[in-house]
């Protein structure tokens, strides 16, 4: 079975929908111009810890960075960044583009969390229906959005916390120019690690550059012990980090001081961006 890509009708383009498309890419170029790098924060599966790991990686380096960090929650229907980083609306909109809310330690954050009224879910305006044939498109779109019209400013690092799955670091990987690679979050299990590979082997075919991986919840630190117990079977860092020839970047235990455990592993992340 084969399909028609857009390319391929032959018919005059009435709605100029490459056109637009076009413009929006130039817009996203842009706007990131100032923006020394962009990383994407992925998993494979939910429930690894990856956006709390993105919040407190963001953190972790905003000391190191002396143009500041930016954080772009890309989870449209599950935003959780922006309250893991004390950000909240609303949104200023200028002439030229809608600020960003500031967090702690001066982040610069995006989220859906600053558009979606308390306690609804996000929702598309068009034919119930239908909703299956246009929703990918409409989220797609609206990540071009958050990154064409969105005043970032100057920058050293923004991060894009990403919904589970491969498709957010392929779609985005051919959306942002220049951008600086992704890392890949995972817990130690077997099933994890099987489900993050995935991930990582579809953003690599799709020419993203892997820097690292994160391995959460490692084990159970002890507070009142010091000692670091399993929290999960399995090896999966060392197991990805080996399989796809890249640093190790961090295994972090499960801690009560998340901020803690989380800046052992900002002078890895840096190093690598380096």
């Amino acid at each position: 079975m084969s399909f028609r890509t857009y390319f391929d009708v032959p018919d005059a383009d009435r709605s100029a929908l490459g056109a637009q498309i076009a413009e929006q890419r130039r817009r996203v170029a842009a706007r990131l111009a100032k923006v020394r790098r962009v990383v994407l924060v992925m998993s494979g599966k939910g429930g690894v810890g990856k956006s709390y790991l993105t919040a407190a990686l963001a953190r972790a380096i905003v000391g190191q960075t002396p143009s500041g960090v930016g954080v772009l929650d890309a989870d449209l229907r599950s935003p959780t960044v922006a309250r893991l980083l004390q950000a909240s609306g609303p949104l200023s909109v200028r002439d030229d583009g809608v600020c960003p809310a500031v967090g702690v330690d001066g982040i610069k954050v995006m989220s859906t969390e600053f558009l979606l009224a308390e306690g609804k879910p996000l929702e598309w305006r068009g034919p119930t229906q239908e909703r299956f044939v246009w929703r990918g498109s409409l989220e797609v779109g609206t990540l071009r959005e958050f990154l064409s019209d969105v005043l970032w400013g100057e920058l050293d690092v923004l991060l894009i916390d990403l919904p589970p799955g491969a498709d957010g670091a392929v779609e985005l990987g051919g959306l942002i120019p220049n951008l600086t690679g992704a890392v890949a979050v995972t817990i130690p299990s077997e099933e994890s690690r099987a489900s993050v590979g995935r991930t990582m082997g579809a953003a690599r075919e799709a020419g993203i550059r892997l820097l690292g991986v994160i391995e959460n919840m490692s084990g159970y630190r002890c507070d009142g012990c010091a000692a670091t117990q399993p929290l999960f079977p399995g090896n999966a860092g060392v197991q990805l980090a080996d399989e796809f020839h890249v640093e190790l970047l961090g295994r972090l235990p499960f801690s009560l001081d998340g901020n803690l455990t989380a800046g052992l592993l900002g002078d890895a992340f840096m190093k690598v961006l380096a």
